[in-house]
């Protein structure tokens, strides 16, 4: 079976899920390679089927914003230089991103950013807890402009449904898009959800 095509459900879960993304052979420049070796095993999040404790995680406590989908990392990079206050947790599956966001970790030395490589879906059911974010940042998610390929689009309403549940009372979900159509989508989407009100 492909990447990016139906996956069955885990024991003790109702439905798997269409995942949204497509594992692409995009290929690592050496410094990308090079950060990426570096600081993941510093700054990186292994994926684990259990809830992680946030504030052990960044040695702190403070909000707690996730970020998915961060592509090759920039805006990111300069969210978290710019609110020092705040820790990151960057959810991203394409690893020449993970490295081009290690590299920017490291010459910037940012402190409050940490990233997991894995399925956004999965580390939201699985890793962060009820209430346990203050924002989530979702910025131009793959579009999925093929009619046929719709069911894929990230933000759905059984997805949008748990990510509000992972927000304390008072966060906020953010979502962007350039493509017109998902715009209209994602707002019908966010409308119909009594948590986001």
């Amino acid at each position: 079976m492909s990447e990016g095509a139906y996956t069955a459900g885990r024991a003790g879960e109702p439905h798997g899920h269409i995942k949204s993304f497509v594992r692409r052979a995009g290929r690592m420049s050496e410094a990308q390679e090079r950060y990426y070796a570096e600081m993941m095993p510093r700054i990186g999040v292994p994926y684990a089927a259990a809830p992680l404790d946030l504030d052990a995680t960044f040695g702190r406590r403070a909000g707690k914003i996730l970020e998915i989908g961060f592509g090759m990392g920039e805006t990111t990079a300069k969210i978290a230089e710019t609110c020092p206050g705040n820790d990151y947790l960057g959810v991203e599956v394409h690893t020449p991103g993970v490295g081009a966001l290690c590299k920017l970790i490291a010459t910037r030395e940012l402190a409050n950013l940490r990233i997991c490589q894995h399925d956004a879906v999965e580390v939201v059911r699985h890793m962060l807890a009820v209430d346990s974010l203050d924002g989530i940042h979702i910025f131009f998610p793959d579009p999925w402009h093929k009619k046929r390929h719709n069911k894929r689009r990230l933000i759905q309403p059984p997805f949008v449904a748990l990510l509000a549940s992972r927000l304390k009372p008072g966060g906020y979900l953010h979502c962007a898009t350039d493509w017109e159509e998902y715009g209209a989508q994602m707002l019908e989407v966010l409308s119909a959800e009594p948590a986001l009100q």
